[in-house]
């Protein structure tokens, strides 16, 4: 059987973070004084790099130096309130043994920082399931840019075109598609009418399936 691999973004994938980054942000910006709102944060925060978040809500562009200072300050709140909740998508742990099970390569493609992708794997313990795992460190282009996808893939050795994409984003999906691979749009965050048309959709991995997943690689659309 040809090698395929399904590649999952993080926040918002595997677990649902995305409600305890907006407390860290929260906290973070009410420290700067610096104004938000809830829509700001869906519409500027889910799925975006820091560097983006961080210019955008602060006004002026946010880069280099002060951008790792105010990103490691942000970042290491969100784990302070993360670590003893971390928890995944419902069904997850399952689908990902019936995808190791069947053979498949998986890895995570995520644009947050290296600590929070270590946090997260070390509590679920899923590490050694995975045959890469890359972060915001490992990419000079952040989402929508493919590169962290096409990098996943060259890594462990699968084309673009017999890879999976799970994201819940806008940016996200968009760097799915751009890489030429087919996605599922997991809509913890999102609807589907604010995402990009994906391959398929689920809310949870109850409603996904190693079977459905051949099926979409094997999908002309």
């Amino acid at each position: 059987m040809k090698q395929q691999c399904v590649i999952f973004d993080m926040d918002g994938v595997i677990s649902h973070t995305n409600p305890h980054h907006v407390k860290a942000f929260e906290a973070f910006f009410d420290k700067y004084e610096v104004p938000y709102t809830n829509e700001e944060f869906e519409e500027h925060m889910y799925g975006k790099h820091n560097g983006y978040i961080m210019t955008h809500f602060f006004k002026r562009p946010i880069a280099g130096e002060e951008l790792l200072k105010l990103e490691d300050e942000k970042e290491g709140m969100f784990r302070e309130i993360y670590k003893d909740k971390v928890d995944t998508i419902p069904h997850y742990l399952d689908f990902l043994s019936e995808l190791k099970s069947r053979g498949f390569k998986t890895a995570v493609a995520t644009s947050a920082p290296r600590a929070n992708l270590d946090l997260i794997a070390n509590a679920l313990k899923i590490s050694d399931k995975m045959d890469s795992m890359m972060s915001s460190e490992d990419v000079t282009l952040h989402k929508p840019n493919p590169e962290v996808y096409l990098k996943s893939a060259e890594r462990v050795g699968v084309s673009p075109s017999d890879c999976v994409v799970f994201e819940d984003s806008f940016s996200g999906v968009t760097a799915g598609l751009n890489a030429g691979m087919k996605v599922v749009g997991v809509l913890s965050t999102h609807t589907k009418e604010q995402l990009p048309p994906c391959n398929f959709y689920i809310n949870d991995y109850s409603e996904v399936n190693v079977d459905k997943v051949i099926e979409i690689l094997n999908s002309n659309k």
